[in-house]
């Protein structure tokens, strides 16, 4: 097979025209019958590239190659483009082993049979008094009856000692938090430097209150 060399700004040894014919041979061996082949070596900014294609009846190969030599982008080529002729054999060789009726072959399409809930049973109570059946299966509705206790439950009050809920010596709003913090007391009573009394309690969303007595 001729294989068409084209070199642009490079020049192109006899070793690497070798090269380029022996793995040309290869691949076209793999493709089947060629019409042509061709090889461009070209440099770009240092680098030297190599570009193949090989065509055949219904098929085109097409690799690119890049490196700091020409043998060796070349190389890459080559092992990209017998990738390809590779696949393509085998996938040429499999349609041929399938005869004409499996590769027509088709799926049939699946019928999906209609089911229907199983109806429930009849009484004979119901067959006697000649009940239809969708008013004999229909189910009832429950209510839900609520019930309320006799006596309303009390709740004992929480008693407080004074001796935990008096703060003695006298103390801001932020020490009396920390205070009641640390203490974990839910209710707190104090003055500040001032004399003014305050209360300090626990509300339910668990936040602190502040009460001011005058």
């Amino acid at each position: 097979m001729d294989v068409e060399l084209t070199a642009r700004q490079v020049r192109i040894s006899k070793a690497l025209r070798e090269q380029a014919e022996v793995g040309m041979e290869r691949i076209a061996r793999l493709m089947g019958r060629t019409t042509s082949a061709s090889v461009t070596f070209r440099v770009e900014r240092h680098l030297q590239i190599a570009e193949l294609t090989v065509s055949a009846r219904h098929h085109t190969i097409a690799a690119t190659g890049q490196a700091a030599t020409q043998e060796a982008a070349l190389k890459h080529a080559l092992a990209h483009a017998e990738h390809q002729a590779l696949r393509h054999r085998d996938k040429r060789l499999t349609g041929k082993r399938l005869p004409k009726d499996e590769k027509l072959l088709t799926a049939p399409p699946v019928a999906r049979t209609k089911t229907r809930p199983p109806e429930p049973e009849l009484s004979a109570e119901t067959l006697e008094n000649g009940l239809p059946a969708k008013s004999a299966a229909k189910p009832r509705a429950s209510i839900l009856a609520h019930s309320f206790p006799a006596k309303p439950t009390v709740v004992e009050p929480h008693i407080v000692k004074s001796s935990e809920a008096i703060a003695l010596r006298p103390m801001s709003l932020e020490e009396a938090v920390k205070e009641a913090e640390f203490r974990d007391r839910e209710l707190l009573i104090f003055h500040d430097p001032a004399g003014k009394l305050f209360v300090l309690h626990r509300r339910r969303d668990g936040q602190m209150g502040l009460v001011e007595i005058p």
